[in-house]
């Protein structure tokens, strides 16, 4: 039978309906995919206490290591033909340039003018890097000629404004050979007008060498580049900088010990309490960490220490990185005001000046959530009241900044415009959220419960109002939009997890893990971007594993950790790419460390010596444990707080969780891996 024109246009139409459903169906269950990280080959492997790269082809990288008057960035590698690379780019955050902003640190870069021309049995002698080595100290090993080695070791001065770099010959050979090593010395003024504290001093030091290297013998020479003021002295002895280096290391390394069956994880934390630590410099405005990367030193910003480092720092205990903490809070509480005018996103030059370039980023929330946070793990009745004055500033600036709908009101984001951000975003709110409920749980410790309850209350209509206002579906996810308008998947729907706000918990992890978000470099800043910032990683992983999802999030963490420590750019966390060229910032590394704390482990601070934790064993692991925890009022030269968990059966959900403060059992019973454990420590 013959078709007439109008069916024949309703079944076209209705198998084209058809067709474009089934495509939609399709493309939905793509996107709901999870992304599988991809396949990876270390570079590096780890050898001991450090990582160790056989040199065999050509490649190239720096990496950052800091000291109380200086940071430096190393650049290293293997050339074409075989021969070192290296420069060196040294910054003293203290010798201040003009004008006096963020940018103001003395900087110079060393190439090969900064290396002593070495001689073997007459004739100039090339370096073929044949192995790098770093454990806090950068190791680079080249052959000068068959059975000649030469290492050369590089180190900042833990407390001298100075760079280290030991020349070591080692003669493996079966006949002596004649070395000779020239001098160094090189100085430069700079221009008194051209620094806020007038002429600083520039030198390169190295004394002459020479001699006949017999059979196992040795032979060493150290390069001293220093800055310092005009009318200063600076001496630094070689061997105690390399020592001194050593031993602080070892501290970092000996405290907040991370001991699971994963190699690399243990590895990763262990550097990555290196890196958070090192970045804490002797200011004329006290002791400051500076997230590094050869811009931002002497300053202190809302979102990268006061939110993202320093609550890390009281897990650790290390004296100068808590002070730094306590002082970093100081210099912002200094520009609380009546009127509630915006606090700056950053306080520059050593505390004498301030940055507000992107208007209010939401700054206090970051603040006051940041503060209570680490108020609460130092354990400290003192240091919680000296702090609680900012906590509730910025919990009343942001009061201020509320619609009608409860929504904090922001001009941007940390990310500072370089992503549309909105009037109102979600980060801001979160934060704001963190606050409220951080604040809560102090002024209860501090023994006040009316206030505490009247802060908790506020913390319950914050999340209501995040889940109505931002809480959406995007890309085919139950997740979050970041803004009014926005109709892409951002990196920042983690904060949700990371915080403890459950209500779209699902659609949150599957978005985070889907193909829209995760790459092979973690988390995109937003779907069909190809920027990424690691710190959105490493609240993603944190949140992921605080919301228990162990089996899909491992993979994960382990391919991130695996890559940020043995892949092409190493040993740490980085700040973003392309921006930055993927700089080691050091906040970023406490960011990394806290993934353990507060996901793997799931800690918790509720008071000022109390907590919740829940060490969930993912599949496969018998046992891990986070030993000499100093926080909770824990610190001191005791074996401070140990945390560990046993699996009771292979196989099995149950696990034995063990509790001890210096020894001393707190806690030894089952747990079935569902609700958090609480801890109280004894006054």
């Amino acid at each position: 039978m013959a078709l007439t024109a109008a069916r024949a246009t309703a079944i076209t139409t209705t198998r084209a309906t058809a067709l474009a459903a089934a495509l939609s169906t399709a493309l939905l269950t793509a996107s709901l995919a999870q992304a599988a990280p991809p396949a990876f080959t270390p570079r590096w492997q780890i050898d001991g206490n450090a990582i160790r790269w056989q040199v065999a082809d050509t490649h190239r990288d720096q990496l950052e290591m800091s000291g109380r008057q200086v940071s430096a960035v190393i650049d290293y590698g293997s050339q074409a033909d075989g021969t070192l690379l290296l420069s060196r780019t040294v910054v003293w955050p203290m010798l201040r340039t003009i004008p006096d902003d963020t940018h103001a640190s003395l900087i110079r870069k060393f190439g090969p003018e900064a290396t002593p021309a070495i001689a073997i049995d007459g004739a100039p002698a090339a370096e073929h890097l044949k192995q790098v080595r770093f454990d806090g100290r950068l190791a680079l090993q080249s052959q000068l000629a068959p059975g000649l080695l030469l290492t050369r070791t590089l180190t900042p001065s833990p407390d001298e404004p100075a760079l280290v770099e030991r020349l070591e010959l080692v003669n493996n050979g079966k006949t002596a050979r004649r070395y000779s090593f020239a001098a160094l010395a090189t100085s430069e003024t700079t221009p008194a007008d051209k620094g806020t504290h007038g002429a600083y001093v520039i030198e390169v030091r190295s004394p002459a060498r020479e001699g006949t290297l017999a059979p196992g013998a040795r032979a060493h020479v150290d390069v001293i580049i220093s800055g310092r003021l005009q009318n200063e002295m600076v001496y630094v002895d070689g061997e105690e900088a390399l020592q001194a280096r050593a031993r602080k290391v070892a501290q970092w390394r000996d405290e907040l010990v991370l001991e699971t069956p994963d190699p690399v994880l243990d590895a990763m934390f262990a550097f990555s309490k290196v890196r958070a630590a090192e970045s804490v410099f002797a200011t004329r405005g006290g002791l400051l960490h500076g997230p590094g990367g050869t811009r931002y030193y002497a300053a202190v910003w809302a979102n990268d220490q006061a939110e993202y480092v320093n609550p890390f720092f009281p897990y650790l205990g290390d004296r100068a990185a808590v002070q730094s903490a306590v002082t970093s809070f100081g210099l912002f509480a200094r520009y609380m005001n009546p009127e509630y005018k915006p606090l700056p996103s950053s306080i520059v030059a050593e505390g004498r000046s301030y940055w507000n370039g992107a208007g209010d980023r939401g700054d206090c929330a970051m603040i006051s959530y940041g503060a209570s946070q680490f108020a609460l793990a130092q354990g400290d009745a003192g240091t919680a009241r000296q702090l609680l004055p900012l906590i509730d500033w910025c919990l009343e600036f942001t009061r201020r900044q509320r619609d009608a709908e409860g929504i904090v009101h922001s001009d941007s984001d940390e990310l500072e415009g370089r992503f549309p951000a909105g009037k109102a975003n979600l980060s801001t709110n979160v934060l704001a959220y963190g606050g409220l409920s951080g604040a809560a749980r102090l002024n209860a410790a501090l023994g006040d419960p009316q206030r505490a309850a009247a802060l908790q209350h506020e913390a319950q209509e914050q999340r209501a109002a995040i889940e109505r206002y931002f809480g959406t579906s995007i890309g085919g996810y139950d997740t979050y939009r970041y803004y009014a308008g926005n109709d892409k998947l951002r990196a920042w729907i983690a904060l949700p997890l990371a915080l403890g706000i459950t209500e779209r918990q699902r659609g949150t992890i599957d978005a985070l893990l889907s193909p829209q978000l995760w790459s092979e470099n973690g988390v995109l800043t937003e779907a069909g971007d190809k920027t990424f910032w690691d710190r959105a990683t490493l609240y993603a992983l944190r949140g992921l594993l605080k919301a228990g999802e162990l089996e899909r999030t491992m993979p994960y963490l382990r391919y991130y950790s695996g890559r940020r420590l043995l892949g092409e750019h190493v040993p740490y966390a980085v700040e973003a790419w392309p921006e930055g060229q993927q700089r080691h910032l050091s906040a970023e590394s406490g960011l990394y460390a806290r993934v353990m704390i507060e996901g793997l482990f799931g800690i918790e601070p509720t008071g000022l010596r109390s907590f919740s934790f829940a060490p969930r064993l993912p599949k496969g692991w018998p046992r891990m444990a986070l030993r000499r925890i100093r926080a909770f009022g824990a610190g001191g030269q005791g074996e401070g707080l140990e945390l560990a968990t046993t699996r009771l059966k292979p196989g099995q959900p149950t696990q034995r969780v063990l509790v001890r403060l210096d020894g001393k059992t707190l806690l030894d019973r089952a747990w079935d891996g569902k609700a958090p454990l609480q801890v109280a420590l004894p006054d």
